[in-house]
């Protein structure tokens, strides 16, 4: 199978603006690498779109270009030329479009300086963000509609363990990341995302879509144990290859 110029495009995205997932699309069939990889060339787009510029405003209205294109997918409505849109519109249906939305709207979180309201709020960001992500690569690689909760489980878990090796540059940047930032907060966060780790038994072609979540026990494990690795940034690191590599021979995943 020869990937499409749009494919490639969205692929070169992938591996500037988040290598962790380029590593495990890589690894994957080249089947699951013509889904895989517009969908997070999407995700690198908008998770950065509110840190290109300083002004709100233009922040908003660049989340906003891509919700808007989101809704011309879901209504079946000629999509913006973009050559992450273009092969976009061609993987998703109404309904992953709607929750791809969501997962956008949530980013606006990102674009201000306002801590999380409550843990609700907290949670409902992880799981519209990488939930929803998670979820829909699973579900373009033939999920069963039955593994959605475990999925998103997982993905909370990992979700949490990367947006706590985020925190040192979150708040470099001025952001209130974490709702109890003290050892015993972070601990405890840890251990709520631990308590939802889990390995999803869906089939072999899916495994490629749950492989961003490799190594999520261990990076857990760390932080319940030693919570000033968030601050100092030195949580182990995301998917460690040769935890990839089992997963890719094994069809598991190695988290």
């Amino acid at each position: 199978m020869i990937l499409s110029p749009d494919i490639i495009a969205c692929a070169r995205i992938v591996e500037q603006g988040d290598k962790t997932r380029f590593r495990t699309v890589m690894a994957a069939p080249v089947a699951a690498r013509a889904v895989l990889f517009p969908l997070y060339a999407f995700n690198v787009e908008v998770s950065r779109a509110p840190w290109v510029t300083q002004e709100p405003m233009i922040a908003e209205m660049r989340l906003q270009w891509w919700r808007d294109a989101l809704e011309e997918i879901a209504e079946g409505r000629a999509v913006r030329a973009h050559e992450v849109t273009t092969p976009l519109a061609a993987l998703l249906s109404p309904a992953q479009a709607q929750r791809l939305d969501a997962s956008v709207a949530a980013r606006r979180w990102d674009v201000y300086r306002d801590s999380f309201d409550d843990q609700s709020h907290f949670d409902k960001y992880i799981d519209q963000t990488a939930g929803g992500l998670m979820w829909t690569a699973a579900e373009l690689l033939r999920a069963d509609a039955g593994h959605e909760g475990a999925v998103r489980d997982l993905a909370y878990a990992a979700g949490v363990a990367s947006f706590l090796r985020a925190v040192p540059e979150l708040a470099a940047a001025g952001r209130i990341p974490l709702l109890d930032g003290t050892p015993d907060g972070v601990r405890a966060l840890a251990g709520r995302a631990r308590a939802r780790l889990t390995r999803p038994k869906v089939r072999k072609g899916t495994g490629p879509a749950l492989w961003p979540a490799v190594g999520t026990r261990a990076a857990l494990d760390a932080v319940e144990k030693t919570p000033r690795l968030v601050g100092d940034g030195q949580m182990p690191g995301a998917v460690p290859p040769w935890r990839l590599s089992l997963s890719a021979l094994t069809g598991r995943v190695m988290i």
